[in-house]
């Protein structure tokens, strides 16, 4: 099968189309013919291997234990393991790869148990495979702040992946959303359904109004101190990037600023969110943002254009067309 792997970390450059071995499930798996992919935040950060614990889960010079990136996919089971019982071939399917990636393929294995459910009938492969990440990460963020309905929320990096889901998930829960973002994606996001909207490029990003029960930096890039003092007593900010030993640092000054709270934490994926989310993709109620889509074999293309910062919502790879 084709597939597309790096043995070196560094620039979109040293990713390359290869033939690789087709895998085979095991008893408890099912291979997925894959329809579509993503190129993530994730997949950029393990192929430049920054932050640097990439290189201590994936290899110290050069990448060893994973050589073909991919967070997340949708495809088509073509066979599964005899003991599979949730899943049978023609399923249509969405799910995570996880920490394993490999969705830069033609086929994936993936247990039955893993982060896989059936693709809602009225999207498509692609919206279906820019799903996973972007929407379970913004809903165990969203979690994880205990937002409320009634409760005012910021999100910072709204036209992003995390961002657009964020805005969305905030608004179905029944918060009043405020979001970050630059002018170009204004319209964008107030269609998503956010009430007020701060173009940070035209605006003093320190001035973010408020106070709010919830501000969500989904990209790393929000002034700590503007945030802490745009907070309620009690309030909480959270970011979607680790900060090592400056998260505790600033968890510390949170608390001692009317009892904030600080946190770069979430819970861990789960097939109960990715149903969640499959759920609002039924009714309606959510919908993916893709901003471009481009052939497996431009792969490079892609990981350069995710690379300027300036996606809105998702890049979507196509593995396979419909």
């Amino acid at each position: 099968m084709k597939a597309v792997v790096y043995e070196a970390y560094g620039s979109p450059d040293v990713l390359e189309m290869r033939e690789v071995a087709k895998p085979v499930p095991g008893d408890n798996e099912i291979l997925i013919k894959i329809r579509a992919t993503t190129v993530s935040a994730g997949d950029c950060r393990m192929r430049k291997a920054d932050p640097f614990a990439a290189r201590i889960y994936n290899g110290l010079a050069k990448p060893v234990k994973i050589r073909t990136l991919g967070f997340e996919l949708a495809g088509v089971v073509e066979s599964v393991g005899k003991s599979v019982t949730q899943f049978q071939t023609g399923d249509a399917v969405f799910a995570s790869c996880g920490i394993g990636f490999g969705a830069y393929a033609e086929y994936r294995c993936l247990p039955e148990n893993g982060i896989i459910a059936l693709k809602p009938s009225n999207v498509t492969y692609d919206e279906a495979a820019a799903v996973p990440i972007g929407g379970g990460t913004a809903l165990r963020f969203l979690r994880a702040g205990d937002l409320r309905p009634g409760q005012k929320i910021l999100v910072y990096g709204a036209s992003g992946s995390v961002g657009t889901y964020a805005v969305q998930l905030a608004r179905i829960l029944g918060a009043e959303v405020t979001a970050v973002c630059s002018k170009v994606n204004v319209e964008m996001v107030k269609s998503l359904g956010a009430q007020r909207v701060i173009d940070y490029t035209s605006s003093d990003p320190a001035r973010l109004g408020g106070p709010y029960d919830l501000i969500f930096d989904t990209v790393g890039k929000g002034k700590f101190e503007s945030c802490i003092k745009a907070l309620k007593p009690r309030g909480v900010y959270l970011s979607a990037f680790s900060l090592g030993f400056s998260s505790i640092t600033r968890g510390l000054r949170a608390k001692l600023d009317g009892g904030k709270r600080f946190s770069t934490g979430a819970d861990r994926e789960s097939r109960e969110d990715l149903l969640f989310l499959k759920s609002l993709l039924e009714s309606g109620e959510l919908r993916p943002v893709i901003d471009r889509s481009y052939p497996l074999e431009q792969i490079v293309e892609a990981h350069r254009y995710v690379d300027t910062g300036r996606k809105k919502g998702n890049v979507v790879i196509r593995v396979v067309n419909p």
